[in-house]
Parts: structure tokens; sequence; C-alpha cells
């Protein structure tokens, strides 16, 4: 069985709580990236999405300036480097979430997202239906 340290991406940039919403949707367009991770001392406390800064930041009226805690999600679904890449497919699944961080200790060690899952050949047919079941709600629209 595939383990998520097999897949992962663990060259991750990362925003600090020290920065603000501005900071991290520049991040954001020199990397292409729709998701960064915050940390505080290399431990992970939260993510923020380009969905997060719309719709917590800019539809609430929130500056750019506004720290990043405020609008960031602080309740994250998590993994270790050493869960089964199809148990990491489910939660995705289930929590209808795109990317997982990976942790170990409380610190960030990498990434994995749909697209780690689809340049593979995933054995599990319960995680090829979870990946489809994420794709086809986001593709129809349909985001949470």
């Amino acid at each position: 069985m595939e383990k998520i340290r097999d897949i992962m991406t663990d060259e991750i940039e990362c925003c600090t709580l020290l920065d603000n919403i501005f900071e991290v949707a520049v991040k954001m367009k020199e990397l292409n990236v729709g998701a960064i991770p915050i940390v505080d001392q290399e431990k992970l406390v939260g993510m923020i999405t380009d969905r997060d800064i719309v719709i917590r930041g800019v539809a609430e009226k929130h500056p750019g300036s506004t720290k990043v805690e405020d609008i960031m999600s602080n309740q994250l679904i998590t993994v270790s480097p050493e869960t089964a890449s199809n148990e990491a497919a489910k939660l995705m699944a289930e929590h209808q979430i795109r990317r997982l961080p990976v942790v170990e200790d409380g610190k960030l060690i990498g990434i994995v997202s749909l697209g780690d899952f689809a340049i593979r050949e995933l054995t599990d047919d319960q995680a090829k239906e979870a990946l489809t079941q994420i794709s086809e709600q986001n593709y129809n629209g349909v985001q949470h």
C-alpha cells in the first residue's frame, strides 16, 4: 500500500501569522497556487485558500492589511506521512477538500493534493471513487 510520504510534495511555501492577506495573495499569484499553509515556528496553525480570501476577506470588506489569522481556516484535517494513500483520499472526499497538509510531530512536512493522486495509478477503487466525487462536485460549482 502506497504511503502519503511517497506522493506528497515536500517543497512547500508557507506564510506566518505575521503576514497579512495581501501578502498571502501575492505569494499565491507568484507561485500560481490556491492555498498557502500558515505556520508558527514550523508548526502548522492554519491554511488560507484563495476562496478564504474572497469569502472571508473581500466579501466581508476586510482590507489587505488584515491579519491572516482573521480569515484562515484553523480547524484542519491533516495526515501523517505514514497514512495510506487510499485513506487520505477518503478523508479528502469526506471533508470535500482538495489539499491535505502532512504533519509530523505538529510540524508541516508536506502537502498532498488531488493533482498528486491524479498522476498516480491508484489501485484502490474506493480512493478513485473518492477523488471522482470531489472533482465532480467542484466541477459542478459546489465547493465546501
